[in-house]
């Protein structure tokens, strides 16, 4: 399959990928290791908080989310990275047993002036549960090589 450019992206597009499974054991390893806090260790812990039982680290969402898009579309393209996130919310904890897909909307595309060899895709990307509750949600502008530096779009 070709890779896409730059070009091939356009405002209002949206794609979904997925489903995945995310089980207790990663949820814990996880945390084991990047992030300790105890509602991501175990469930007693979890039932004490606000998140009301064993949940995963915000940061092992976005991990997830990361994997998903990469999986799903990115490493089909021409990808040169991002600069950064905008924004990343954690809107309902993403517990152990759930279902889960990425939502992908192409929100914008840019052609910077001072570099013309790629372009700016930014999406915003929605993590959802198999009941379609949204878990998480991230914007992020993506940096996808042109077909041709400098042409117009």
């Amino acid at each position: 399959m070709p890779k896409r450019h730059w070009e091939d992206f356009k405002p209002g597009t949206v794609a979904s990928y997925g489903p995945r499974l995310v089980t207790r054991e990663e949820i814990v390893a996880f945390a084991a290791e990047f992030d300790p806090q105890p509602m991501h260790l175990d469930e007693a812990a979890g039932a004490a908080t606000l998140l009301g039982g064993l949940a995963a680290s915000g940061w092992h969402s976005c991990c997830i989310l990361m994997r998903m898009i990469a999986d799903g579309f990115i490493n089909e393209t021409h990808s040169m990275g991002a600069p950064g996130v905008d924004e990343v919310r954690w809107l309902r904890p993403l517990r152990p047993g759930t279902q889960v897909r990425v939502r992908t909307t192409v929100l914008e595309t840019r052609a910077p002036n001072s570099r013309p060899e790629f372009g700016f895709v930014r999406c915003f990307f929605e993590m959802i549960d198999e009941h379609d509750s949204v878990l998480t949600t991230m914007t992020s502008p993506l940096m996808i090589r042109r077909r041709e530096a400098g042409a117009r779009p």
